[in-house]
């Protein structure tokens, strides 16, 4: 039967054909083509971004109402968060340290609750009617005696303290006599006076020329010693304060020595020359103009 090899041959040529044809490199190189999971995802149609944006400019009551309870949840977090570190400050600090604080604020407050009351008081005055000019002129003498003595041009006495500070190394600096004026400032001292010559007022600066101390351009000589009027047991615990300017004074770094004395009565006679102004002058009355 001649026709059954030549069937064969044509069956096993088939075979061949269609193997060749599965196994033919696809155009990325490699056997089959392109597999279903590589093939480009169409981008999707125009008409579901316009849908996205529309839901994003329009947003639903469900989706506003989860803002606000978000935004209100990330305040109280912040506030919380505020509240907790500005308790910590005080939680660790000492119970010395807390009297000390607390002694500050009430003399602060004492000094306050005087002034309103002065404050009414003279109000009352003024609109009872009664010599209403005398009780205006004598408010206004009054006040220009306490700003002469805020600003240093008039003398001042009172209850206060004395310090004395030994520096045999004098590594005392411009810096370290600042910041014990600042914390006698701070504790409630109304006048400053260092070393019986220099007055301390708001334009006061402390300077150096090398180990010379400069008050307003003028040396001073040690040891220091600096007068201050106020309530003495405030500024005396203001400057015995843990970090303070005893601590720092008879630290290992400067290794000087501090005594502070309580006074009954202090006396201070120097006075602050204001200087002459530049460029400002008097107003004439009137108008303010506009």
């Amino acid at each position: 039967m001649p026709d059954a090899p030549r069937a064969t041959s044509r069956r096993l040529a088939a075979l061949a054909r269609a193997r060749a044809r599965i196994v033919e490199p696809g155009a990325d190189g490699t056997p089959g083509g392109p597999s279903s999971d590589e093939r480009p995802v169409p981008p999707p149609r125009p008409g579901v971004w316009r849908r996205i944006g529309r839901a994003a400019l329009r947003p639903g009551r469900s989706q506003v109402v989860a803002a606000v309870v978000l935004c209100l949840l990330g305040m109280a977090g912040v506030m919380q968060v505020r509240t907790n570190d500005s308790g910590d400050a005080y939680r660790t600090a000492r119970r010395e340290d807390l009297v000390q604080i607390l002694d500050g604020l009430g003399v602060e407050s004492r000094r306050l609750e005087a002034e309103v009351a002065e404050l009414q008081s003279t109000k009352a005055r003024l609109q009872s009617g009664a010599d209403t000019q005398r009780v205006a002129r004598e408010d206004a003498s009054r006040r220009v005696q306490e700003l002469g003595i805020l600003a240093g041009t008039a003398p001042a006495h009172g209850p206060g303290i004395r310090i004395r500070i030994s520096d045999p190394q004098e590594k005392v600096d411009a810096n370290v006599l600042l910041d014990a004026v600042e914390e006698l400032r701070d504790a409630g001292a109304e006048v400053i006076e260092v070393n019986d010559s220099s007055r301390v007022v708001a334009s006061t600066w402390f300077g150096n020329d090398g180990t010379t101390l400069l008050v307003d351009g003028v040396p001073l000589e040690r040891p220091l010693v600096i007068e201050a009027i106020g309530d003495p047991h405030s500024l005396e615990e203001a400057a015995r304060f843990r970090g303070g300017i005893v601590s720092e004074i008879t630290g290992p770094k400067i290794g000087g020595d501090v005594t502070i004395a309580q006074l009954g009565d202090v006396v201070v006679t120097s006075l602050h020359a204001p200087p002459a102004s530049q460029y400002a002058r008097p107003a004439a009355a009137g108008p303010t103009p506009r």
